[in-house]
């Protein structure tokens, strides 16, 4: 594992327990040296000063008892005398525990020799001076001053040349101790300097590392970032470590390419879109327009209608008025015979009765030629309207047919009452015959009203149909209807859908591809629906004029030419 496939933290444990070791060798060696230190110090104190102190003493305390020797030689004094040699005693005691101290601590061999040369010479220097006390108690002090002169002096010499020199050689080694100390004083302040300098030399560079190792990757991270968060999704990403900052890369990375697939996805999505509304709009539009010129249609077809119903039910009515007129011509006819003697009169109420039903005839072919004329009209509006007005085409038809046959019975009935009007001209010349006229009679007005009656029932059955179309086309003008605001919502909601993909297509044109050269994106403009136009007032009342509904262009002049062809064919 390099160090820079690290994980951070494995780093930062690394930086500072290297840091850590060093210190705690320091904190190692300076204890080291300070134990030395402190066993100099520690043998300074408690070994060469009381060996020093237990030297001084031991001169101090043979300068004491020469001094006391002297004294006592002296002195004429008894008690002074006495005093002297208790000093003298007591000075023995303070050397000999001195000598159990140096005899007890001396390890340098050139200091137990100075001091055995010291025994030696105390082991001499004492019998000495119990001669002298001897000598003195003994009221012999010539003889004391000439043993001190001539034999004791010498070796009180030797003893305090050696003693000197053991307190020499303890101060020599006192000073080399303390020499020594010094220098590890200064041996442990030049390590602690030079490993301070290391530690800090080390740390400076295991900080200047870990802090390379994580701000430059978090940089480079900062500056992807800053580029995709403009837009741009052009930046290269690369990254060699596995640590966290080469996981970050590698997810920034991951997230710079899902997003530019994600964009370009959703600009392609966008065009797309785009492009399939507009053509959904302007089908819309287009569809919108001709369904409302369908409606428009429809509506005029419905007022149409209405007024067609209208003048059928009319028609109707005239029919059955007609109908019962017939049967009573027809009762009148019957009783005829019974009553012969008033044939004149009769005959004169027939002529009138005749001639009333002439004027009714005419009412009826007259109606007959204008349900002819809107039933033409009703097929042609049919033939406009397609599959839808198929059946309305044919319930045209059946009408057209209804309104021929009222033609022709209208025309029988024409011929017939001219005919009674001949014979009841000539009644007067025909009296003779005047039975068979009047069977003849009776059976034509019975025929007029079998005739009537059909005429009745056909007009009967022409008002439901034409109901039924009339329902029927006014179902037709409400779903017309409906499909022309279903097509115009489809419409606005194309062109909402248009608008919200162009909005879409700017959100996402802020960012920048590989693949791309610019980031603009033209979105191509709706179109505008065009004014719906204004739906025709629908004839109402029962002599409200019928409009016909106006055909399309190109079948404007086909159908007036072919309306002016059939019309007096037909009629």
């Amino acid at each position: 594992m390099t160090l820079s496939n690290m994980r951070i933290g494995l780093r930062l444990g690394l930086g500072f327990g290297m840091v850590c070791l060093l210190l705690l060798v320091m904190i190692v060696m300076s204890n080291a040296m300070m134990a030395r230190i402190n066993g100099s110090t520690d043998e300074i104190v408690h070994d060469r000063m009381p060996k020093i102190e237990a030297t001084t003493q031991l001169l101090v305390g043979i300068n004491e008892i020469a001094i006391s020797l002297r004294n006592m030689m002296l002195s004429d004094d008894a008690a002074d005398r006495k005093a002297q040699v208790d000093r003298i005693m007591s000075t023995r005691q303070s050397n000999n525990k001195a000598l159990e101290l140096l005899e007890g601590s001396l390890r340098d061999p050139q200091a137990r020799e100075l001091f055995a040369q010291i025994k030696r010479h105390i082991g001499r220097y004492r019998p000495g001076q119990d001669r002298i006390i001897s000598d003195v108690e003994g009221n012999r002090p010539d003889d004391a001053r000439k043993f001190l002169a001539s034999e004791l002096r010498p070796i009180l010499g030797d003893l305090k040349q050696a003693t000197n020199a053991l307190a020499a050689r303890q101060k020599e080694l006192s000073t080399k101790t303390a020499d020594a100390a010094d220098a590890t004083f200064r041996q442990s302040q030049q390590l602690s300097w030079g490993l301070g300098a290391l530690a800090l030399a080390l740390a400076a560079a295991i900080a200047y590392w870990i802090t390379a190792s994580i701000t430059r990757p978090a940089n480079r991270a900062l500056g992807i970032a800053q580029t995709v968060a403009s837009g741009d999704l052009t930046s290269q990403i690369h990254s060699d470590t596995t640590d966290e900052m080469g996981q970050l890369l590698q997810a920034l990375k991951a997230m710079n390419d899902n997003l530019a697939t994600t964009v370009g996805t959703v600009r392609s999505g966008t065009d797309t879109i785009a492009t399939a509304a507009l053509e959904v709009a302007s089908g819309s539009l287009d569809l919108s327009s001709r369904t409302e010129q369908q409606a428009s249609s429809l509506e005029e077809t419905a007022s149409s209608m209405e007024q067609l119903t209208s003048t059928t039910k009319q028609n109707a009515e005239n029919a059955r008025q007609a109908n019962a007129l017939a049967r009573s011509a027809s009762e009148v006819a019957a009783r005829g015979g019974q009553v012969i003697d008033q044939v004149t009169g009769t005959m004169n109420e027939i002529n009138a009765s005749s001639s009333r039903i002439a004027d009714i005839i005419g009412v009826i072919d007259g109606i007959a030629f204008q349900t002819n004329i809107l039933a033409l009209n009703a097929a042609v509006e049919a033939a406009r309207a397609g599959e839808d007005g198929r059946g309305f085409a044919v319930v045209a038809s059946e009408v057209r047919n209804l309104a021929q046959r009222s033609a022709s019975a209208a025309r029988e009935i024409k011929e017939l009452i001219d005919a009674s009007t001949v014979k009841v001209a000539s009644g007067s010349e025909l009296v003779n015959t005047a039975s068979q006229t009047m069977r003849e009679i009776v059976a034509s007005v019975q025929r007029v009203t079998d005739i009537m009656a059909e005429i009745s029932s056909a007009s009967a059955e022409q008002t439901a149909g034409i109901e039924q179309i009339n329902q029927a086309v006014m179902q037709m003008d409400a779903v017309t209807q409906q499909n022309a605001a279903l097509v115009e919502q489809s419409a606005a909601a194309s062109e909402s859908m248009q608008e919200q993909a162009a909005a879409l297509a700017q959100a996402v044109a802020v960012f920048r591809l590989a693949s791309d050269g610019s980031a603009s994106v033209s979105m191509p403009r709706p179109a505008r629906a065009p004014a719906r136009p204004a739906a025709p007032r629908e004839a109402t009342g029962k002599n409200a004029i019928a409009l016909p509904a106006k055909p399309l262009a190109g079948e404007e002049k086909k159908v007036a030419k072919k309306s002016a062809a059939n019309e007096w064919e037909e009629f």
